[in-house]
């Protein structure tokens, strides 16, 4: 495992403190006119999402985490799983619905999703998935919405509409359902009709 000291960390690095699998969001290099350097960190544990601030010596050193994405195929869920396949060895994994719901509101079955994984030292975290990246863009069909009235005009005003994967969007008023359209998945907004 590679090493990394509190003086190089920078955001987006993943490193094992205390036992813990953490993400560095946000970092300042500290040096006070009196007393020693320090680096200020704020980090983001991995598994649980809890952020916490602290501050370290900029000598001290930390074991950087492996983190492996692979790019996978969705299933199917089955109600209490998530299940996938590995694009290139066909295992299976299956991620909880309540881990995995949010990520997967917005994608359909057989699209391929990238699933982050921890690889290293701290045993409790070992294989734990802690992120399920969605396609940026997908096409997705209206199953339900009410139909736009006639004169009801108003710039970028907009309505409810449910997509195949039951998620909920606002779309503009002339968006019908039955209609094929391309949503953000990072905010869940309407892009454009396909």
């Amino acid at each position: 495992m590679a090493k990394v000291s509190a003086g190089d960390i920078r955001n987006g690095v993943t490193i094992e403190v205390d036992g813990k699998v953490c993400q560095v969001i946000d970092f300042m290099h500290v040096k006070p006119g009196k007393g020693a350097a320090f680096v200020r960190v704020k980090m983001k544990n991995i598994i649980d999402g809890g952020v916490v601030e602290t501050t370290f010596r900029p000598t001290e050193t930390f074991e950087q985490a492996h983190i492996e994405r692979k790019k996978m195929q969705y299933l199917y869920n089955d109600g209490e799983f998530y299940n996938y396949m590995d694009n290139e060895t066909f295992e299976q994994i299956m991620i909880s619905a309540e881990d995995a719901a949010d990520s997967m509101k917005f994608v359909k079955e057989n699209e391929e999703v990238t699933i982050s994984f921890y690889q290293g030292n701290a045993k409790s975290y070992q294989g734990k998935v802690f992120a399920i990246d969605p396609p940026t863009t997908v096409e997705l069909l209206i199953t339900e919405s009410e139909p736009g009235v006639k004169g009801n005009t108003a710039t970028g005003a907009t309505k409810p509409a449910i997509v195949e994967t039951g998620a909920k969007v606002n779309v503009p008023l002339f968006v019908d359902q039955g209609e094929t359209i391309k949503i953000d998945t990072r905010t869940g907004a309407y892009l454009s009709r396909a």
